[in-house]
């Protein structure tokens, strides 16, 4: 998949800033002059948006093996419509979760194959993978905690027992020590600004590269 942009993507279990920290990027991006695109999965355009209500209303018993595919075919809409055109006109996409929320959450949560889902991460993105990944780190309790503070309602995902959360914790802590030079993992329990400032750092020297 021809990428002329640059793809950022940031990963963290529940509660652990990823749409602050997100924002405070973008607006340091474009600032700084580039054309900036801010997106998130599931989602990013219409049909990949009806496909996020879907998966995260607790109205909803998913099971499993759906859940898998409807985040596929979420992922599949997002890439070709939203996220690869982006990065064809030399667009930066800062993007909340991809491909490795998947492995994290289905594979370590679920208890899903990795081979497999790895195998089908490729086919649904087009092969296409993050030149930086912030992998913002915290303990579920906190995180969990946080975002009930701050929304007062849970989604489908963080209605989830806690021993769930723990293993999709340890999955993106696995992920981090695999992948060292795309993944940097950051305390997600610093405060807003010593985040953004060790994230800005990092994407500064990605961008002088």
């Amino acid at each position: 998949m021809k990428q002329l942009g640059m793809f950022i993507t940031l990963e963290g279990p529940d509660g652990s800033g990823k749409s602050t920290q997100a924002l405070l990027l973008i607006k340091f991006l474009k600032k700084a002059g580039h054309k900036v695109l801010h997106t998130r999965e599931p989602g990013g355009d219409r049909v990949a948006e009806s496909i996020r209500r879907l998966l995260l209303s607790p109205r909803n018993k998913i099971a499993p093996a759906t859940e898998l595919f409807l985040y596929w075919a979420s992922r599949a809409q997002h890439v070709r419509q939203v996220i690869a055109p982006a990065l064809a006109r030399s667009v930066i996409v800062v993007c909340e979760r991809f491909n490795d929320a998947t492995v994290a959450y289905q594979g370590y949560g679920r208890g899903v194959d990795l081979k497999l889902i790895k195998k089908m991460n490729l086919i649904a993105s087009g092969g296409l993978i993050p030149d930086l990944t912030f992998l913002l780190d915290i303990d579920p309790e906190k995180g969990l905690k946080k975002v009930l503070e701050a929304k007062g309602v849970k989604d489908r995902f963080e209605l989830e027992k806690i021993s769930f959360h723990k293993r999709v914790r340890q999955g993106y802590l696995k992920l981090a020590s695999q992948e060292p030079r795309r993944i940097k993992k950051i305390s997600g329990t610093g405060t807003i600004d010593h985040i953004h400032q060790q994230i800005k750092l990092i994407v500064n020297k990605k961008l002088s590269q």
